[in-house]
């Protein structure tokens, strides 16, 4: 027997494992999509389940099979607009992911990022600003 689950931006087929509850999946807290945005809603929400992947829980980045730059007390997020344009454009080796989320998204997740990890930047992003970045 086969499940598919959202790996990422891909599908991988697992194989049922005997021991190995059906609901493994979904008790990991992975959220499905329907391929183009995600469904997360809230900043706290598409940071845990999009971006902590590679900048990790607490926004600290990491370095191994590629850099993941620090979000935790970064001061290039003093500018709204740069986050904004990273998430929409990509830089390097980060796609840009924020193709695939709504205006209302970017927003909420700029202005979770910029809020918290050690960030005090409080001058709020509007999906009005995003659009306009568009």
């Amino acid at each position: 027997m086969k499940r598919q689950i959202a790996c990422g931006l891909a599908a991988l087929p697992l194989l049922a494992l005997p021991g190995v509850p059906a609901a493994f999946a979904d008790s990991a807290g992975i959220t499905f999509s329907n391929g183009r945005t995600f469904t997360e809603q809230t900043g706290e929400q598409l940071f845990t389940h999009v971006c902590a992947a590679c900048h990790l829980d607490q926004g600290q980045g990491a370095v191994g099979a590629g850099h993941y730059p620090a979000l935790a007390n970064n001061a290039n997020l003093e500018s709204a607009g740069y986050p904004i344009l990273i998430l929409l454009q990509g830089q390097k080796g980060m796609p840009p992911v924020g193709q695939m989320m709504s205006d209302d998204q970017i927003a909420a997740v700029v202005n979770y990022v910029r809020t918290h990890f050690g960030n005090n930047y409080q001058d709020a992003v509007t999906a009005e600003d995003v659009k306009a970045s568009r």
